[in-house]
């Protein structure tokens, strides 16, 4: 077992339908913090949606920046999707951003999300459980996280969706100074997006894109669309007005739960 602790808060002294847990990973070797949000929803087996943050953020971005709360309570009114828990975890604290990836160095941040994050949800919240499934999406660097680990581990999620999303590591270059050097991996094709996409092709859960027009990321989004049309990929992807911001998140994030609704819908 990788997590060597957990600190829950109190549902009195937190924030009404949320949790804040605070997970000891020796994935890690240290203590990383996740968000949830719809806590008081009831039932077995909720699914659960992993929403992974970008570069500078933390746990609480989703929340506190992006209003994901309200996203959510919107689209649940206007469609009467089912309920999930959402569930925001820190991306590990490396650097501005850790990518998501199990880096050579510095840690194992891909194991942090599908193994630590996961297996405290279920410890943590009675309406996950083993059975549920498991959904992912992210913005930015955590879109290139959700597709990165959507295709690295199929089996795993039922569902991908990405938003404005780093398709490679030297797009990172817009947003930090570090080397990208300190994100080796022991895989030189680990951060390769397209490489998981082709070994799983066969496997590869529902997936979305989509980008701003005027995001700096839209021509690197282009590029992997026209790789995966190439590698024959399955996909939707969808451009919108606006660029890499909050408001533009705000707004498409609901996409997202109606995508994932609709799949799991199916079930």
């Amino acid at each position: 077992m990788s997590i060597l602790r957990l600190e829950v808060s109190n549902p009195k002294f937190t924030p009404d339908n949320t949790q804040i847990v605070t997970i000891h990973s020796s994935h890690l070797n240290r203590r990383h913090d996740v968000s949830y949000y719809n806590t008081h929803a009831r039932g077995n087996d909720l699914p659960i949606i992993v929403l992974l943050h970008g570069v500078y953020g933390n746990h609480w971005v989703w929340l506190n920046l992006g209003g994901v709360d309200l996203a959510y309570k919107k689209v649940k009114a206007e469609f009467g999707i089912q309920d999930f828990i959402l569930v925001m975890p820190s991306d590990g604290g490396l650097f501005d951003g850790s990518g998501y990836l199990p880096t050579h160095n510095h840690g194992d941040y891909e194991s942090w999300i599908v193994d630590d994050v996961i297996e405290a949800s279920i410890q943590t919240l009675e309406q996950v459980t083993e059975q549920s499934r498991v959904y992912i999406s992210g913005l930015s660097m955590g879109g290139y996280g959700a597709l990165r680990l959507g295709a690295k581990y199929p089996d795993k999620f039922s569902a991908i969706s990405a938003h404005s999303s780093i398709t490679e590591l030297a797009d990172l270059k817009y947003f930090v100074d570090t080397d990208l050097t300190a994100y080796q991996c022991t895989n030189n094709d680990e951060s390769n997006l397209l490489y998981w996409m082709e070994k799983h092709q066969t496997k590869l859960p529902p997936l979305r894109l989509d980008c701003g027009l005027d995001d700096e990321l839209y021509q690197s989004n282009l590029k992997l669309i026209d790789k995966m049309n190439a590698a024959k990929i399955s996909h939707q992807f969808e451009v919108f007005e606006g660029g890499h911001s909050w408001e533009y998140w705000h707004v498409h994030v609901q996409k997202t739960f109606r995508f994932f609704n609709e799949i799991e819908s199916r079930y």
